[in-house]
């Protein structure tokens, strides 16, 4: 979560952590992107404007949008148009959710839209990015994979990176994706991905 007012971030970090969301916050969007490399988390909120010259919540989610297109992209602002918020000429990318803080209900509507940004998501089609004909993954993605080369099950992979079960199969399932690859009656994804880690087909960016 990128919010740049320090009350509403503990605010809404506390929140989300009582309705059993694992959160990181974070005061800008150039520490946002630094964070994301390490946490890989299913979606991010941030707020729109971050200061003056300062990238702002738009930067943000175009570079997830181009970067890590898995991850859900929501918007938490005071303001009731982007328009208002960012330079003219500034366009949000797709399948962002959009959520003025003055007219946010609950709690419950909050945790809504993140489960909603991430099904919007896993609706749609990753494709593979290629680098000399090897598949990018980020660094996050490449250590499951390695941790899964090596033999270990989900939960230890959890248990190793000191996360959640269910943030770990998630993660699982995102890498999987992002390899282009789907469970079905006659391939097993999780092989698929270790002999494709193995054979150096993978590029960690």
């Amino acid at each position: 979560m990128a919010e740049d007012e320090e009350f509403t971030l503990n605010l809404l970090r506390e929140i989300l952590v009582e309705a059993n969301f694992e959160v990181v916050g974070v005061r800008s969007v150039t520490e946002a992107i630094q964070t994301i490399e390490s946490f890989d988390p299913h979606a991010v909120i941030t707020d729109l404007n971050f200061g003056v010259n300062a990238p702002t919540g738009a930067d943000l989610l175009n570079f997830l949008h181009d970067e890590r297109p898995w991850i859900g992209k929501i918007i938490l602002t005071s303001h009731a148009s982007p328009n208002l918020a960012l330079p003219r000429g500034t366009e949000l990318p797709p399948n962002v959710i959009y959520l003025v803080k003055s007219e946010l209900q609950s709690i419950a509507s909050l945790g809504a839209a993140i489960k909603d940004s991430m099904s919007q998501i896993n609706a749609t089609t990753v494709i593979p990015v290629l680098d000399n004909q090897r598949i990018v993954v980020s660094e996050t993605q490449g250590e499951i994979l390695r941790l899964m080369a090596e033999g270990y099950t989900n939960q230890a992979i959890a248990k190793r990176r000191g996360t959640s079960l269910r943030a770990t199969e998630a993660l699982v399932q995102r890498t999987f994706a992002s390899l282009g690859l789907k469970s079905d009656d006659e391939f097993n994804p999780r092989i698929l991905a270790v002999r494709m880690w193995q054979e150096d087909k993978v590029v960690i960016k």
